[in-house]
């Protein structure tokens, strides 16, 4: 039995309709929900956690690997385990804005971060890509960052598809070291 999940059925849900569900809680989602830790502006010193996250050590941030231009990092909110986010450390969000180096070093992170999924989880295949704008799906659209989801085959189940659930099997801080030992030296 995971926690938060219940052991009996739940009797009674809302007005009083009875089913058989077991209720798998995530709380901890619900700051994504609300818009904990979004920007509230568009520059660089309005909350973007994505200009604080360098600032921290790589444990406490969940930063797997930083370039000269460019990190990646574990996404709080995973859709899959270990999945990844390229970040320019310069305060910039449209992919066009960026300089080549800046977009060069995106590229080769995004590279070395499949190769670190795949050696440290046989990965069999990714999701890789940006929402541009806050219309476009980005949550947090001020700062521009590359997504890097890893995919096995059969990794949809029962739970997403029926219970609007993930199940993610590590815990971030796991996740996180197990890919930085993982990730390949330039």
């Amino acid at each position: 039995m995971l926690p938060g999940m219940t052991s009996e059925p739940e009797q009674q849900i809302g007005a009083g309709t009875q089913d058989a569900f077991q209720r798998l809680w995530t709380p901890h989602r619900m700051a994504y929900i609300q818009g904990e830790g979004k920007p509230s502006g568009p520059g660089a010193d309005d909350g973007c956690p994505f200009c604080s996250l360098p600032g921290k050590s790589d444990e406490d941030a969940l930063i797997v690997a930083r370039g000269e231009h460019v990190y990646a990092v574990l996404n709080l909110y995973p859709y899959n385990g270990g999945h990844l986010m390229t970040v320019p450390y310069r305060h910039v969000a449209d992919y066009t804005d960026l300089t080549g180096a800046e977009t060069v070093e995106l590229a080769e992170l995004t590279k070395q971060a499949m190769t670190a999924l795949r050696g440290a989880s046989g990965a069999h295949g990714f999701n890789i890509g940006m929402n541009q704008g806050a219309v476009a799906g980005a949550g947090i659209a001020a700062h521009l960052h590359q997504h890097i989801v890893p995919r096995w085959g059969g990794d949809t189940n029962f739970m997403p598809v029926v219970g609007h659930t993930k199940v993610l099997p590590q815990l971030l801080a796991d996740t996180r070291k197990m890919l930085a030992e993982a990730w390949p030296t330039a």
